[in-house]
């Protein structure tokens, strides 16, 4: 977990992920359907962002909204993980199993190529 704390932590995520991703604030709003002045406003801690647009700005960065509230502290990793998480209750007991089965065969073919 991040050494930032409580509120300071969440401007500070935001720009790293953006600054991860290659975006301007700009690039970052207009990805988001935000107004152009509000991840400005975001890093600077000047305002704090509505659930419905914290989960716009972590889908815009390919982040979690864990990741940026400071829950989880890989940027890349979360969003795949942090997907599978949030949808494996709409998953039937197959699909799970077929899922793991997946994933034992993709660690199994990474294993061979080292």
């Amino acid at each position: 977990m991040s050494t930032a704390e409580g509120g300071d932590i969440f401007q500070h995520r935001l720009q790293a992920a953006r600054e991860l991703r290659k975006l301007t604030q700009s690039q970052l709003a207009a990805t988001a359907g935000l107004p152009p002045s509000s991840v400005s406003h975001f890093e600077a801690g000047a305002r704090k962002p509505s659930f419905d647009t914290l989960k716009r700005l972590a889908s815009a960065l390919a982040v979690t909204t864990d990741y940026l509230l400071g829950r989880a502290d890989d940027p890349d990793a979360s969003g795949a993980v942090g997907r599978l998480h949030r949808d494996q209750h709409k998953l039937t007991a197959e699909d799970l199993r077929l899922t793991e089965d997946f994933v034992s065969m993709l660690l199994l073919r990474s294993q061979k190529k080292d």
